[in-house]
């Protein structure tokens, strides 16, 4: 089928661009054309549960593209999280969609193109989430897609009679309709970044990794999440959860039959006790063979994606989104030894580890311990061993978010840099983590990093190196600092054994980083305002 924009350049009229499944009425909003609710999929119900996706059913006309399409079914957060994160329902079975931000909805513009993976622990959120607004992105330049893909159970599953991954294989033909259809849209489909947060920079992680993701997209970003594959186990064990309470066989075709409000109340239940910090069965991405061929962690250190420049980082204080809510950091303080002890169980560590980070943060509590502890297992020491393992050719980028929230104890937790890059801390969602008041400078620095390296391919700071430079996003302004993290990593380098072995993944191949070479302090500004405390120590640069 033909693809011809519409009309694509009157801002008099509502623009329509004409998709290889049919034209989309999309409005003007502040001189941004926005479509939102395209069908990049067929419905994943009926025939089409638990199966990979298929197209969308072609349509006639201009199909209406002003509001958000329905968002795939997930279990609301509890009261405490609810507080916090936005998680809009948009009730419908078409959800398999996608929303387009452009300033220029023609085929001539040749933009850059930035598409987001939302986060939520492959079991909540959507791109209708108001802080993920795209306008700021359009209005600098880029146009920006947002994403929708199959969640919890649904995406997730891990069935004897259905293919694994259909949440990842969603995401993949996303990608796909990106390539084939948003130069119509004004975007340039040989200049593609993908973005996401959490389990959407896990499940980019795979997509880097595999093969068939390959030529897609030219740069990624990777926030608060590292390459991973869960254990086949530890996903069939939720599913195996659900279908005793639901009095089921763990098969796709039993759980299909099921009411789809019971069985994501069952998905809940069988969840509540899981957490990063805690562990826990969970959904999960999976080695599959086919979309996911190898860990993609192991995939990534062995030289894959060898041509995609990677932007990567985390927040200061990722486990305050997972504790403070709920009311674990008290607790975990109370427990003191015993929280240790689960800890080290969590990861896989000796005593070592916990009397290291004790020594290098004489002051903090337990519950700071472990969380950093599980922060840096989890997340930190994956993130800085795939930005070691680039080709000198294809830089890495690494960050860090230090702004502490205006929420009581949460710190600068999960989650809370979002509304920075996206330039959107004024909505009020935003402001349910970040508090009143947000630092909009602050904003206006991380959003322009994004912009610029999905523009130019370089965020505005050095490349990760053997000095390992973090650009500090926190009170004042922005500045680099090197090696604010490897007194802890090198914690685990000794736990490991050897420097760069993966921790979780003892039958991957080995790293080949060398030791971190001692490094002089760098002269810092007198005049810039004095620097939060660093976790770790590190040097400060310019």
């Amino acid at each position: 089928m033909a693809v011809d924009a519409v009309d694509s350049v009157s801002r008099t009229h509502d623009p329509v661009v004409t998709t290889p499944y049919g034209a989309v009425r999309g409005r003007y909003e502040d001189g941004i054309a926005v479509f939102r609710g395209i069908p990049y999929a067929a419905p994943p119900f009926g025939a089409r549960r638990f199966r990979p996706p298929v197209p969308p059913e072609p349509w006639d006309g201009a199909r209406d593209a002003g509001e958000f399409g329905p968002t795939p079914p997930k279990p609301p957060y509890s009261e405490a999280f609810a507080r916090l994160l936005a998680d809009p329902v948009v009730p419908g079975d078409d959800c398999l969609n996608l929303n387009v931000w452009t300033p220029e909805p023609g085929p001539g513009a040749r933009l850059p193109v930035m598409v987001w993976i939302h986060g939520g622990a492959l079991t909540r959120g959507s791109s209708a989430v108001p802080v993920y607004d795209g306008h700021a992105f359009a209005r600098d330049g880029v146009v920006l897609v947002s994403i929708n893909y199959r969640l919890g159970v649904e995406g997730y599953g891990l069935f004897p009679d259905a293919p694994p991954n259909a949440g990842l294989r969603d995401q993949l033909a996303a990608l796909e309709w990106v390539r084939e259809s948003i130069a119509r849209f004004g975007g340039d489909p040989d200049r593609v970044t993908v973005f996401g947060e959490s389990a959407g920079a896990i499940s980019i992680g795979a997509l880097l990794a595999s093969p068939r993701a390959q030529g897609l997209f030219r740069r990624a970003v990777l926030q608060s999440g590292p390459p991973e594959a869960s254990e086949r186990d530890k996903v069939r064990r939720m599913v195996r959860r659900m279908a005793t309470r639901l009095k089921v066989p763990a098969t796709a075709r039993a759980f299909a039959a099921v009411d789809r409000a019971l069985l994501l109340r069952t998905q809940a239940d069988v969840a509540r006790l899981s957490s990063p910090v805690l562990g826990g069965p969970a959904f999960g991405i999976v080695v599959d063979g086919d979309l996911v061929p190898r860990d993609p962690m192991e995939a990534l250190l062995a030289g894959g994606a060898p041509d995609v420049e990677l932007l990567l980082g985390w927040t200061s204080e990722e486990y305050r989104l997972w504790l403070a809510p709920g009311g674990l950091l008290e607790r975990v303080d109370r427990l003191g030894p015993v929280a240790l002890a689960g800890a080290m169980a969590r990861c896989r560590c000796g005593h070592e580890v916990p009397r290291g980070y004790r020594a290098i943060h004489p002051g903090a509590g337990t519950a700071d311990l472990v969380g950093q502890m599980v922060t840096d297992h989890l997340l930190r020491v994956p993130l800085h061993r795939l930005a070691d393992a680039r080709p000198p050719r294809t830089p890495a980028y690494v960050y860090e978010f230090a702004w502490p929230s205006n929420v009581p104890g949460l710190g600068a937790c999960h989650a809370l840099e979002l509304g920075f890059v996206f330039d959107t801390v004024e909505v009020p969602q935003a402001a349910q983590l970040a508090g009143p008041g947000a630092p909009q400078e602050l904003a206006d620095a991380m959003h322009a990093a994004w912009v610029r390296f999905a523009v130019e391919g370089d965020p505005g700071w050095q490349a990760w190196d053997a000095s390992h430079p973090v650009r500090i996003f926190g009170a004042g302004a922005p500045h680099t600092v090197l090696g604010p993290r490897d007194r802890e990593l090198a914690l685990w380098d000794a736990e490991s054994g050897r420097p760069g072995a993966p921790l979780s993944s003892p039958e991957s191949a080995p790293s080949s980083r060398p030791r971190r070479p001692r490094r002089v302090m760098a002269v810092r500004p007198s005049s810039w305002p004095p620097l939060p405390p660093r976790a770790g120590g590190g040097r400060s640069l310019p």
